[in-house]
This record gives C-alpha cells, sequence and structure tokens, in this order.
C-alpha cells in the first residue's frame, strides 16, 4: 500500500559517484529537498544521514564487486515516498516517508558517441507542467524516451508551444555564436544538476551562457547542440530528426566543456 506504488507519489535523485567520492552531492540533496517541498513530504533524513547512507552504499556495492570503492564508478538511486497508507488522493497526514535507495555500476557513454556524437528525434512535450519536481511519476519521460529507442536515436528533444524544454532524460544546450543556451529555470523544465556546473564550467571557459526561451527553428539552426545528465554528462548531438547540426561533428565548444568536465570530477 505505499503510495509510491499506488500513485506514483514521490520524488528521486541519482548521485553519479566517481573514485568513491559523490558528485556535487550537497546540490543533489538541495534538489531532493526542493521536490519534496513541492509534494508537501518531509525530508525523512538530515543532509549528514543522507551522506552517511550513500557512503555506505558506495562500500557495499564495491564489496560485491570484490573491488575497491575508489576504483568504481557508480550511480546512487535515492527514492522517498509519501508512505504506506489506505487507498486516497488526498495527501495523507501522519504517515512515515519511505525510503529506497541502491547502487550500480555507472556506464559512461561509448567513446564513438563522444568522437562522433549521436543522433536525436524531436517531439511535442506531452507531459504534466510541473517538470521541476523530479518525480517518480516517469510515464510521460518512458513514453518520449521510446520514442527515440524505436528510431535507434539516443534522445528525444521535446518543444512546447514551439519552444525548447527539454530531452526525456536530458537536459539540452543548444550552442550559437559561441554562446551556450538552455531552457530557463521554471516549472516546465527539470532543473539537472548539470545546469549550475554547466554555468560554472562556460565562465571558467571564458564562454556565454544564457538562459531563455529557444525557438525550435534556432534549435535545427544551431552550431553545437549537447545533451547533459548525470550519466551523459555532456555530450554532443550531430543529427537531429536526421538532419546535420552545425558542421555534423562535435564542436569546439563541446570539447571546452567535456576537458573541463573531467577536471571537475577529479576535484569534487
Amino acid at each position: 500500500m505505499d503510495r509510491g506504488f499506488i500513485f506514483g507519489d514521490g520524488v528521486y535523485e541519482v548521485v553519479p559517484v566517481y573514485g568513491g567520492r559523490p558528485f556535487r552531492f550537497e546540490e543533489h540533496t538541495a534538489r531532493l529537498g526542493r521536490s519534496l517541498g513541492e509534494l508537501r513530504i518531509a525530508n525523512p533524513l538530515s543532509a549528514a544521514q543522507w551522506r552517511e547512507l550513500v557512503m555506505k552504499l558506495i562500500d557495499a556495492y564495491a564489496r560485491s564487486c570484490g573491488a575497491k570503492a575508489e576504483s568504481l564508478d557508480q550511480l546512487v538511486y535515492l527514492q522517498v515516498t509519501r508512505g504506506v497508507a489506505m487507498r486516497d488522493h488526498v495527501m495523507v497526514q501522519g504517515v512515515t516517508p519511505t525510503v529506497f535507495a541502491m547502487s550500480n555500476r555507472m556506464s559512461p557513454a561509448k567513446p564513438g558517441d563522444r568522437s562522433e556524437g549521436v543522433a536525436c528525434v524531436t517531439a511535442d512535450d506531452f507531459r504534466w507542467e510541473k517538470a521541476h519536481i523530479k518525480s517518480i511519476s516517469l510515464a510521460g519521460a518512458v513514453l518520449s524516451r521510446q520514442l527515440s529507442a524505436d528510431e535507434g536515436a539516443a534522445e528525444t528533444v521535446m518543444f512546447r508551444d514551439g519552444f525548447l524544454s527539454e530531452a526525456a532524460a536530458s537536459n539540452v544546450w543548444v550552442v550559437q555564436d559561441g554562446v551556450v543556451m538552455g531552457a530557463p529555470r521554471d516549472h516546465l523544465v527539470l532543473e539537472g544538476i548539470r545546469y549550475g556546473l554547466i554555468e560554472q564550467l562556460c565562465r571558467d571557459a571564458g564562454v556565454g551562457f544564457q538562459l531563455r526561451r529557444i525557438p525550435r527553428e534556432e534549435v535545427f539552426a544551431a552550431d553545437e547542440l549537447m545533451l547533459s545528465s548525470a550519466t551523459k554528462e555532456v555530450l554532443p548531438v550531430t543529427r537531429l530528426d536526421g538532419r546535420p547540426i552545425g558542421s555534423g561533428r562535435p564542436g569546439p565548444i563541446y570539447q571546452q566543456l567535456y576537458a573541463l568536465y573531467q577536471r571537475a570530477k577529479q576535484s569534487s
């Protein structure tokens, strides 16, 4: 009778772990707290308790693989639901939130995807209008991602009312005239943890950074197009709906940001 199972009434986070060290952990737990607040679920653990739980998982998974934690890159999944109660759409009071957590090996992007770029398809963004909540109710994302899987593509880039929103499981970045642009931080887009990171990397590289409404035609006319997520880090998109983006090859801004991303991982 857990409301996560009955209603999808909960939130989650995916924390990348490099060499036994959680990457941008404070940002992940802060977003978890924001999502819980939006759903009026009490955060069941303190920041210190979340870190303790994650470090235990990292060590336990490494031991299960017969390895040391510092030798493995992992993904830690955290999920909190409202808890167990008889089925009722109303937010039941006085129940204890359910915490579920697991870790598994991280599967990095293939070398060919980095050197050649990936293909994506587009679709209308048919999901709900509270995309800023990292909800476990992911039927919309599953349907969206399947559209690209059916075409052998890496992701589905979505547009709402003719403007870029995000991809099924990634944020999307448009590069034009040396400026990296993304959709605004609002309720229509899940602000990926890489939002703040990419802004910082652009600043370090002397690259312009801007968040604004981006029309569909600007996306297709981009010099470069990139995806970002915990597993993709930053990844170049070189074909969209069968059409080349820019030169049809990973561009110089991507190369700069990817190199800086690797440096950021080492210093985490």
